[in-house]
């Protein structure tokens, strides 16, 4: 059985759980989750986490994730991108210098609070936000804390004199729960010039990148390849101190029961047979249980 982290390019128009239904029919697998949603119009990285992998979806999460984009000034929109009804529209009549963008989008580097879009997924009072916003419901948007590693301009913006429009490519690297299209729609504001975000792509998510990422497509034509490209989960924990078991420890470890390692580290990765077994974290008394995975094969 598969045991281990795909890392699939999603392409445009499908959601995340659109690929997860398309891979349990193709590997004949139900046991799969995937870590990260991306909207339906975003493409890239989507860890997809197969059989005792699952065990890895919530300190997948954890990890920031990397996305590549584009943004215009000349307008704004409901839904922060292109899809939505525009709100506000202000031609662009004179170029926005690079160094001007620059300057503005350090400003939202570190940890901040945004606002979720009204077309997204967040719940309130248990109903998702674009539920209220088809409804035409107006309802207050709960502020969140992000995290924003970059925000870098990437190469020079274009104007179009013409079209009074000016487009720039973008780098975030963030933390989960942080909407771009936000950052995108945020920075418009930072500039008295509306902006909205015209396409984006996940580059990194969860250690993974895109280099390493392969098309649904290609697995549904030969599903034997998830084998070859699957990711070990011993390769999520690359990071990790790794302590390798005795048969004595091994025997502890099957039973949940704490261990004594002399280490300062956290959160160990506990190895036998060339196979991280679980992952311990340091107490006062020794290392307890943290993460079980006692049938990574």
């Amino acid at each position: 059985m598969l045991n281990g982290i795909l890392i699939i390019d999603k392409d445009k128009g499908m959601t995340s759980a659109d690929v997860v239904y398309h891979l349990r029919k193709a590997l004949h697998i139900k046991k799969i989750g995937h870590a990260g949603t991306l909207d339906p119009d975003v493409t890239g990285v989507l860890p997809i986490a197969i059989g005792q992998a699952t065990k890895l979806i919530e300190l997948m999460h954890e990890r920031p994730k990397k996305y590549i984009g584009a943004g215009l000034f000349a307008y704004a929109t409901d839904s922060y991108d292109i899809s939505g009804s525009k709100l506000s529209e202000k031609p662009v009549t004179k170029a926005i210098s690079a160094k001007t963008i620059k300057q503005a989008m350090h400003k939202f580097e570190g940890e901040i609070e945004q606002v979720p879009p009204i077309y997204s997924a967040v719940k309130v009072n248990g109903k998702r936000l674009y539920e209220y916003a088809r409804e035409g419901i107006e309802v207050e948007r709960p502020k969140r804390k992000v995290k924003i590693y970059s925000y870098e301009l990437l190469g020079e913006p274009i104007f179009d004199e013409e079209k009074s429009e000016e487009q720039f490519n973008f780098m975030v690297k963030c933390s989960k729960g942080t909407y771009v299209r936000s950052l995108v729609n945020d920075l418009g504001q930072k500039l008295d010039q509306p902006a909205v975000m015209v396409g984006l792509r996940r580059i990194e998510s969860s250690g993974f990148s895109i280099e390493q990422a392969v098309k649904l497509s290609e697995i549904e034509a030969n599903p034997e390849r998830a084998a070859e490209l699957i990711q070990p989960i011993d390769a999520f924990f690359a990071d990790y101190e790794i302590h390798e078991l005795t048969e004595q420890e091994w025997n502890r470890v099957k039973n949940g029961a704490t261990i004594q390692v002399k280490t300062h580290a956290k959160k160990l990765a506990l190895r036998y047979n060339k196979k991280v077994k679980a992952i311990y974290q340091k107490t006062s008394y020794g290392y307890k249980p943290d993460l079980m995975l006692l049938t990574n094969q």
